[in-house]
């Protein structure tokens, strides 16, 4: 495929931009009495505006024939089918099989994936049930209280926010921990707060060779056999794997029947709907994890199979390639006001700038375009005392996710009618904006002189025009967050699709652990480090001279 830069569609975009960039977005909702109803879809229990936006009808026109001259809808196809899409790894990309609760076959090679994925959702069942009702138990004969998961990336991020999004359906009696930095402070905190006789460890690694997690999973093995353990084969009944090393899981000391596992076709930013799950199926029940997995497979449905001009998240990447692209903004800001997802930015960011964060095409070129924006954001209303000074006022226009339920699982006093009060006003005030004649009149209502008033006006004007996209669902449910989650898998896909380049790989990642382990013998011993740069060698010696 050629540079997309090169396409005719890419270039009625740019011819396009110049024409929009003539007027606001508050103005087109003044010549178009319908734009809401025309830039708003609803998918069950979601309602999805993405009418505050800089677009007309003939951007969504344009937009759409650039999808199709980069060939989305067989790229979609290709996907779900699993060919291997991820070709610098040669691998298939089939995370939507885990979640195909419809239990249509998934081929890949010619073999029907979905007996293997079912296998495994039924060995997840057996042993989260087996916690719960308390006859699985820890070494002393004592229950189950604690889940600690240690893993790093998509074992960590995935699990972690799940766990806290769906903590209103945590009826079990378990308490989930997540540790995955190698910093030691990240796992004594933890250790500090666990009673080992009740504490079950899950070492999240494919391949169990994974530096971070297994210098950790190894500090917690020697924590619990100095804390209760008499024998070492007390540790097979608190440690499991999600794992596919068999041979390292046992040496290890746990139960090769206590490893549970998954498939080189699931990248691990995309691993939280198969075994690397664990952690949230012992928190809310394998019903409402299975429920999540439902959640997803609908979107999956809705995704694969809904025209381009009702379909959310090709909608909502079209959109993000609007705003890179032709108009220009570099990051783009998530904003749940929903405080139990307030881990949803964190799980995004890697979501997308891991997926998307390239510079190289499907052909080995340089790219001639910007790719993944930075991917940023807090809860709101936290979010808004601390960065929506620079979004409202700021030099920079960046584009905005926000999503609320309609219903809150903590309806209590005005708190949420309060919360949505601001969810509703801030999409509306980075739109509108206030005029100098607004701040003006304002500002003459408090009696200013006219000298106080001058200084003050500039400081009370915000420019508007700062775009946002809205999500408003009836209630945050095992399902509807599987359904958000798949969405915003599917917006990424659907960019790289574009950008025609590979989601699925993250070389990038790799050159500063190799660098890392090079270095980590040299922080032994006494002797003076010359091998690198001056500053890295400045910075290694005065460690050594400090430690």
């Amino acid at each position: 495929m050629k540079q997309i830069t090169k396409l005719l569609s890419w270039k009625k975009l740019k011819e396009h931009s110049a024409d929009i960039s003539k007027t606001t977005i508050a103005e087109l909702f003044v010549h178009d009495s319908k734009r809401f109803e025309r830039f708003s879809i609803h998918l069950g229990d979601m309602l999805f505006d993405y009418s505050k936006n800089p677009i007309t009808k003939d951007t969504i026109r344009l937009l759409h024939n650039l999808a199709e001259d980069c060939d989305l809808m067989r790229k979609i196809e290709s996907m779900f089918i699993g060919d291997k899409i991820n070709f610098t790894e040669k691998r298939a990309v089939l995370h939507t099989a885990l979640r195909n609760t419809k239990g249509k076959p998934v081929k890949m090679d010619g073999r029907d994936v979905m007996p293997q994925i079912r296998a495994v959702l039924t060995h997840m069942r057996h042993f989260v049930e087996s916690v719960h009702s308390g006859e699985w138990t820890g070494c002393s004969g004592k229950k189950i209280t604690d889940v600690v998961n240690i893993g790093i990336g998509g074992s960590d991020l995935g699990p972690a926010m799940v766990c806290s999004a769906l903590e209103p359906y945590s009826n079990f009696g378990i308490k989930t921990h997540f540790i995955s930095n190698i910093d030691g402070t990240h796992i004594t905190e933890t250790l500090k707060i666990i009673n080992p006789e009740t504490t079950l460890f899950i070492i999240s690694s494919k391949t169990f060779t994974t530096q971070e997690t297994i210098t950790n999973a190894n500090t917690a093995k020697q924590w619990f056999l100095k804390k209760i353990a008499k024998h070492e084969k007390d540790i097979a009944k608190h440690f499991i794997a999600i794992s596919t090393n068999e041979k390292a899981v046992k040496k290890f000391g746990i139960d090769p029947r206590n490893m549970f596992v998954f498939w080189d076709w699931v990248g691990g930013r995309y691993s939280l709907w198969s075994a690397i799950g664990m952690s949230v199926a012992l928190q809310i029940g394998m019903d409402n994890f299975e429920a999540m997995l439902h959640g997803a497979c609908e979107m999956d449905t809705h995704f694969r199979n809904e025209p381009f001009e009702k379909n959310i998240p090709v909608i909502m990447a079209l959109l993000g390639i609007w705003h890179t692209n032709f108009l220009g903004k570099c990051s783009h800001a998530v904003i749940p006001y929903d405080q139990y997802l307030f881990k949803l930015p964190d799980y995004l960011q890697q979501l997308d700038m891991e997926s998307n964060g390239k510079r190289v095409n499907a052909d080995g070129e340089q790219v001639s375009h910007s790719t993944s924006p930075v991917i940023w954001g807090n809860a709101g209303t936290n979010a808004q005392h601390s960065f929506f000074q620079l979004m409202h006022q700021g030099t920079q226009v960046i584009p905005v996710d926000f999503l609320a339920a309609t219903q809150s699982h903590n309806d209590i006093g005005e708190h949420h009618k309060i919360l949505l009060s601001n969810y509703f006003a801030q999409t509306e005030a980075l739109m509108m904006g206030k005029s100098e004649s607004e701040a003006r009149e304002e500002l003459e209502e408090q009696g200013l002189s006219a000298e106080e008033l001058d200084t003050l006006l500039p400081h009370k004007v915000f420019p508007g025009n700062r775009p946002s996209n809205s999500f408003l669902y009836k209630k945050l449910t095992p399902a509807m967050l599987g359904a958000i989650l798949a969405m915003y898998e599917h917006k990424v896909f659907v960019q790289g699709a574009i950008w025609n380049i590979n989601s699925f790989d993250q070389w990038g990642v790799e050159l500063g652990k190799q660098l890392a382990k090079q270095i980590l013998p040299e922080l032994e011993g006494k002797s003076t480090v010359t091998t690198h740069d001056s500053s890295t060698n400045g910075l290694i010696n005065y460690y050594k001279k400090n430690r």
